[in-house]
Parts: structure tokens; C-alpha cells; sequence
């Protein structure tokens, strides 16, 4: 070794223990705040987990009449109904750990026999009830046991083997995704069998379940909080980032002398932006998986998840992509024995059981949907969806005659 390396060296080892001495120093200064904070983010996530315990939740299956000829717009005005974005006054929230209220809307296929669910805080029943009774009055509503406590998911020694994925949105949350109303759904001219419902090729895929297998879908929402940043240094939400995302386009954010002739997309782009946040904004979290006993396992499945919302997206505003998912690694040396890839499918598993993507266990960011987007991802098909295994209500209900003898 030669002399200047040395010295490098022994220059290193100096500044190393300079370096540490003045940590220690001023430790009675930092240290308390340090350990604080590690404090803090621990008592809240503790205080959450003891709120969330102590909440019931009910589980309500919805059955369909095999005829509804109403529009995503009844059920638009039901998810209205679910916008709550209160977390009550400080105490509440940091003392008694207090959270959002959040739903779950869900799609759930057990062999084939499609089901709609719709989970909540026991409190939110009868509300929930009312808006669906009102919009649909041939339905009828059940409060039934979590269909997640009968698989018990245990990796590889389990009779069980699951594929899931979790999405996002390809772009900034204020861009729409393709709706209903871009269906012309909610035109109430087209006949039956003019009508082309996306979510029809959803509930397709659903029917085509098997025995020994399922398919689950959950789209978590609550009411949309502010997690923009906007240019002065302040928090906005989702539509003080579309008022900035209307200005990029328009060219409103720009000196007289710097505008340029606006292209057509953007003016349509910002005119769909424009009229997206006029409804109710809903921070979400969507996840799906395949679950499948032993030999039944069907790896095609994992491609589908994966374009499972596709007839909802459009190249030149927004859509949905996978965020996260179970398909394993690139590289056999990447996860040795797949110690990874069943960590996480035990994390995925966990977070559907607990319908968690807001808080613990599994906290995630979610992303904005209005009203009008998630009616188009999570309503009652009518009868342009004729899926053999969709459960749906024999006959319509009827009320009985005024006149019958006391």
C-alpha cells in the first residue's frame, strides 16, 4: 500500500469519527425529535388499526331482476350517496385514531356464479338500502357472511394458488376515463339491443370461472382528500390539479407572447377535464384476483387481469394499468425459491381480506375517480349482459292487490 493511500486512509478515519463525535454531541437536540416522530407514525398507525377493529362491517349481496332498463346514472346517484370525506376534529383523528369512512364495491365470482356485494360500517346499511331501493325497486338486498372466510390462503403448502394485480391510471387523476355517457348509455334513445355496456365484457369474464375456481374484484372508495401540490407551495385536490391540467392544455399558464395555436385533442381533452370535475371526485384503490384449488390453476388468467378494464380507457385521456402484481420475477435468481413472490401473494391475499388500501395493513395512494366513472366500472347490467351464470332475481316483484279481503 502506498503512502497516499495511506493517508486517504487515515483522512477517511478522521473525518468518520469527527463526524460521529458531533452526532453524539448534538444528540440531546436531535435525538428527541428523531425518536419522536418514529413515536408518532407508531401511535397513529396503532390508534388506526384500534379504530378499524372496533368498526362492524356488513356485507350486502344485491340481486338483480333479470330486466333493468336504467342507465349507470341510477347508480351515479346511489355512489353520491357514499361521498363522506370527514375525519371529524383533531382529538378524533390523532387521539381516538379515526379515519375516513370507505367502501368497498364488489364483483365476485365463485365458480362461475357472478355476485355484486357492496361493504361498509354497519351505520351506512340502511342508507346504503335506501338509494339502492330507490333507484332500483325490483332488487333485492341480502346481509350475508364475508365470502373471504372460506379460502384460506397459505402459499405453497395450500390447497389454494392466487394471481393478483393492483391498478392505477395511466395519467394525471383529473383526465376521465371512458364512461358511459361516451357510450351514450344515458341517451335513452338506443334499444336493448343497441346498447354496448362495457362492464359486459367484466361480467364475461367473471362467468367464465370454473369449478374449483374464483375470481374477485374490489374497488375501495372514499371521499377524495387533498394530496396536490399546487404552484404557491400549498395542498390542493383533484380539482385544483385539473384547473392547472386545463391551463397546460389551453396555454392559460403561459405569457401572451408564448401561446401557440391550441391542437384539437387538448381542446377536447380540456373541455372532457373541464366537464369530469363537476361531479364528486372519490379517491380509490382497485385490486383483482384469481384464486384456483390445486391442478386448477389456469395461468391465462393472469393476462386477463391484466386487460381487465381495458374497454375503459382511451389513448388520448386516461385508462387503467397494472401498479403492482403477483406474476413472479424476470430472473430466477432475482427470488430464490419464490420467497418473495409468496410474501407478497400472502401481503396481496391479507389486503383483499381486510379491504385495505387507505390504511394499515396495507396502505397504499390512491387515485380520483368521479362519480360518473366508478357508476361506469361498478353498476347493474341490464339485459345486454346475458352471462348464464349471472345470478339474477326469476321474476319481478310485485305488490298486492289494494283490495283483498281483511
Amino acid at each position: 500500500m502506498g503512502i497516499s493511500q495511506s493517508l486517504d486512509i487515515v483522512g477517511l478515519y478522521n473525518q468518520t469519527t469527527w463526524a460521529l463525535a458531533t452526532l453524539f454531541k448534538w444528540f440531546p437536540y436531535w435525538g428527541p425529535i428523531f425518536f419522536g416522530l418514529i413515536f408518532w407514525k407508531m401511535w397513529a398507525r396503532y390508534v388506526q388499526a384500534q379504530y378499524m377493529a372496533n368498526i362492524k362491517w356488513v356485507l350486502l349481496e344485491i340481486k338483480v331482476p333479470k330486466e333493468i332498463h336504467k342507465s349507470p346514472l341510477a347508480m351515479e346517484i346511489v355512489l353520491n350517496a357514499l361521498y363522506q370525506t370527514s375525519t371529524g376534529n383533531w382529538y378524533d383523528k390523532y387521539w381516538k385514531g379515526k379515519v375516513k369512512d370507505s367502501f368497498s364495491l364488489e364483483m365476485v365470482s365463485i365458480e362461475g356464479h357472478i355476485k355484486f356485494f357492496i361493504r361498509a360500517a354497519s351505520g351506512y346499511k340502511n342508507v346504503i338500502e335506501a338509494q339502492l331501493y330507490g333507484q332500483y325497486p325490483d332488487i333485492e338486498i341480502y346481509e350475508v357472511p364475508d365470502y373471504t372466510r372460506y379460502v384460506d390462503y397459505r402459499g405453497k403448502e395450500g390447497e389454494w394458488a392466487i394471481a393478483a394485480v393492483e391498478y392505477g391510471l395511466t395519467k394525471a387523476d383529473p383526465y376521465p376515463i371512458k364512461t358511459y355517457v361516451d357510450y351514450k348509455l344515458d341517451s335513452g334513445l338506443l334499444k336493448e339491443e343497441q346498447k354496448i355496456d362495457p362492464l359486459t365484457s367484466v361480467i364475461e369474464y367473471l362467468g367464465s370461472a370454473g369449478k374449483g375456481e374464483q375470481i374477485w374484484i374490489q374497488i375501495l372508495v372514499t371521499g377524495a382528500g387533498k394530496r396536490y401540490t399546487k404552484k404557491d407551495g400549498t395542498l390542493g385536490d383533484w380539482k385544483d390539479e385539473g384547473k392547472d391540467e386545463i391551463k397546460k392544455l389551453t396555454g392559460g399558464d403561459k405569457k401572451p407572447d408564448e401561446v401557440k395555436p391550441v391542437a384539437e385533442s387538448d381542446r377536447n381533452a380540456a373541455k372532457e377535464i373541464e366537464r369530469s370535475l363537476a361531479k364528486f371526485g372519490f379517491d380509490c384503490g382497485i385490486r383483482a384476483m384469481y384464486l384456483a384449488k390445486g391442478d386448477k390453476f389456469n395461468a391465462s388468467h393472469m393476462k386477463a387481469l391484466g386487460g381487465l378494464w381495458r374497454p375503459f380507457s382511451t389513448n388520448n385521456l386516461n385508462g387503467f394499468k397494472p401498479s403492482d402484481l403477483t406474476f413472479g420475477f424476470d430472473f430466477p435468481w432475482q427470488d430464490y425459491n419464490d420467497f418473495r413472490l409468496e410474501k407478497k401473494k400472502k401481503k396481496f391475499f391479507n389486503a383483499f381480506k381486510y379491504r385495505s388500501w387507505f390504511n394499515v395493513p396495507r396502505k397504499l395512494k390512491p387515485f380520483v375517480l368521479n362519480s360518473e366513472e366508478l357508476a361506469t366500472i361498478y353498476h347493474f347490467p341490464g339485459g345486454v349482459s346475458q352471462t348464464p351464470t349471472f345470478g339474477r332475481i326469476p321474476s319481478r316483484k310485485s305488490e298486492a292487490p289494494v283490495n283483498l279481503p281483511i
